[in-house]
Formats: structure tokens, C-alpha cells, sequence
């Protein structure tokens, strides 16, 4: 199933490109290549990329429409939308290296054109550069959005750890694969769908239902983005083709599958436990034995559920009739993508 890109996320590119661009460029020289590169706003080389920046712009269009739904113009949103980016970014960076990922958006990772260290450096510059766009804003409004990103950040760290930690063990439960992915993916989600609003200084029962609409949207999120990384094809993912079996990822479907005491269940641990590198026909057969025991049907299950319930919080939130629309579009946009 295919799904059009949503105009609000298009035109998040158009309004907080250029100040994403201006902020890269407050970095130092070797940190600007780096940043400048992974962002899409360069080629290797330094040279002009010839598209706009490479990110899908999804977070940024959130924040956006986040004001929007406070009753703001949405430009007053832009700090706020490009601190988010940063933030995502400074995780992909690090998540690459973490990963062993070689490729990103069709295009070499930065720490295979760079270096490690300097891909770690440029993460962390981002990072930095996220809070100083938030405090550089209206008082107290940036404040409270910089401790509102602060605390995702904490959960996104707290979720990288966990998953790092489930490749070295063999009993990962399905409640904990879920803990992780609601740590690594749905608090910066559920802090991009609110933290437009908190730096407009909304209401707080307006900043709480985005948020929990953000938190449910951004587990559908990871749900489709597992999906993606077994049966996802590389032209529009950008990555190898079942790149997490081959990596042995604990990710959402493959835990479901082998906790469903099926015996591809059981096969499909057998297969993911040996010391050696899957062939490629192991791969294709591990991809089955997920969909055999029950895993891609419940993750495309629970994804429709966390779909649900975020609509759920938007019934619940009040907000302009326009908002509420685009907001149920982009996340419906969410578990429908193939890229």
C-alpha cells in the first residue's frame, strides 16, 4: 500500500529548511561538513546537494501543525520544529554507527564517508544546537519546550540502550520490546506533536492530548518502520532488503514471533541463534518463518490499534477542525508508507 505525502510534511520542508540550513552553519567547519552532509543539504564533497535536505520532515511537520493547533501562525512553530530534527538526527547518526548501517536515504552513512568520530561529533553538535535554537526563543516558552525535548532525548537514550542490550540476550519479552520502542521512537513523536504547541504557550490539556496522540502515533510509527526493515523494498527504504533479519534485530515482529510458542516460532529462533552469517536463502526463509508464526499479522494489528487510539486523543483534544484533519492525515500517511 502506497500513500501520498501529505502537504503539511511538504511544506514543513519548504518552512524549516532554510532554518535548519542557517543553523548548520554556526557550527564549526569539520562539525558543518558532517552535519551538513547527513541533513542532505550537501554531497560528500561539500558541494550544493542537488535536492532539498534528504529527511522525510515528518517531526518538523508535526511541531508546525502542533501551533498551528494552538491557534498560532505556523512559522512562530519553526524553532521548535527544527530543534526536533536536530534531535532525530543526532539519534540517526549515532544509531548508524551503533548499527553497523552503511547506507541512509540512498546515500552512504556518514561514518563510512567520514569517520566515526567525526559522525559522533556532528551528533552531538546537533544535539547542542537543538537546545540553544529553544532557548534562544520567548521566555518561558523555550524553556518549557527545551525541558520538554530534554526528557524525550532521556527516553530516546533509555530506548537506544535497551536495544542495544536485547542483541545480547535470547529472552527479550514482547512487553519490553514494546517499553523499547515506546522509549526510542514515541517520545520524541509524542514531543514533536506538542512541543510546537508548548513554545507558543498553549494550554497544557492541549500540549497533554497532542502529546498522547504523538505517543501512540510514533508506536504505529516503529510497528511500520520493523515492517519495513524484513519486507520493505531497498528502492524506497533506502536500505538492504530484510536488513534487520540480517542483522539479527530483536524488532517488534520478530520478538511476537518468537514468543508465539508456534514451531516456526521455535525454527526462527534456531535459525536467528547460529554463530554464523544467514545466506541469503536463510534470510528469505527467516522473513517467512516471522510471517508464518504470526508476526507480521500482529504488528500490522497492533499498528491499527495505536492508529486507533491516537485518533482517539484527537477526538478528545480541542483544537481547529483544519488541524485535527491534517494531523489524523499524516499519521494515517505514517503506517500506510513504503519509503
Amino acid at each position: 500500500m502506497t500513500a501520498t505525502i501529505p502537504a503539511g510534511v511538504e511544506n514543513a520542508r519548504d518552512l524549516v529548511g532554510p532554518a535548519v540550513a542557517a543553523a548548520v552553519d554556526r557550527l564549526s567547519a569539520d562539525v558543518r561538513t558532517v552535519a551538513a552532509y547527513h541533513l542532505g543539504l550537501t554531497e560528500a564533497d561539500g558541494r550544493p546537494a542537488g535536492r532539498p535536505g534528504a529527511g522525510k520532515a515528518l517531526r518538523p511537520a508535526l511541531a508546525l501543525l502542533s501551533a498551528r493547533a494552538a491557534g498560532a501562525a505556523p512559522d512562530r512553530g519553526v524553532p521548535a520544529a527544527a530543534a526536533v530534527e536536530f534531535v532525530h538526527n543526532f539519534s540517526l547518526l549515532h544509531d548508524d554507527i551503533m548499527d553497523g548501517d552503511t547506507e541512509r536515504r540512498h546515500r552512504p552513512t556518514a561514518w563510512t564517508v567520514y569517520g566515526v568520530g567525526a559522525a559522533i561529533l556532528a551528533g552531538d553538535a546537533l544535539l547542542a544546537l537543538a537546545q540553544d535554537l529553544l532557548l534562544e526563543g520567548p521566555a518561558p516558552q523555550g524553556l518549557w519546550a527545551s525541558r520538554c525535548l530534554s526528557a524525550a532525548v532521556q527516553r530516546l537514550i533509555a530506548g537506544q540502550g535497551a536495544d542495544l542490550a536485547f542483541e545480547r540476550r535470547d529472552d527479550v519479552t514482547l512487553d519490553e520490546c514494546r517499553q523499547m520502542a515506546g522509549d526510542k521512537t514515541a517520545a520524541l513523536m509524542a514531543c514533536a506533536c506538542s512541543i510546537g504547541a508548548i513554545y507558543v504557550g498553549a494550554p497544557a490539556v492541549l500540549a497533554m492530548g497532542l502529546a498522547g496522540f504523538g505517543a501512540h502515533v510514533g508506536l504505529a510509527f516503529q510497528l511500520t518502520d520493523d515492517l519495513l526493515g524484513i519486507w520493505g523494498a531497498p528502492e524506497l527504504t533506502g536500505k538492504p532488503v530484510r536488513s534487520d533479519l540480517r542483522t539479527r534485530k530483536k524488532s517488534l515482529p520478530v520478538v511476537a514471533a518468537l514468543a508465539s510458542g508456534t514451531e516456526p516460532g521455535r525454527e526462527l529462533g534456531a535459525l536467528l541463534a547460529r554463530p554464523e552469517s544467514l545466506s541469503e536463502d536463510e534470510l528469505v526463509r527467516a522473513a517467512e518463518l516471522v510471517e508464518e508464526a504470526g508476526g507480521r499479522q500482529w504488528a500490522e494489528s497492533e499498528a491499527d490499534s495505536a492508529l486507533a487510539l491516537a485518533g482517539k486523543c484527537l477526538d478528545e483534544t480541542d483544537m481547529p477542525a483544519d488541524a485535527r484533519a491534517e494531523f489524523t492525515g499524516i499519521a494515517e500517511f505514517i503506517t500506510a508508507r513504503q519509503w
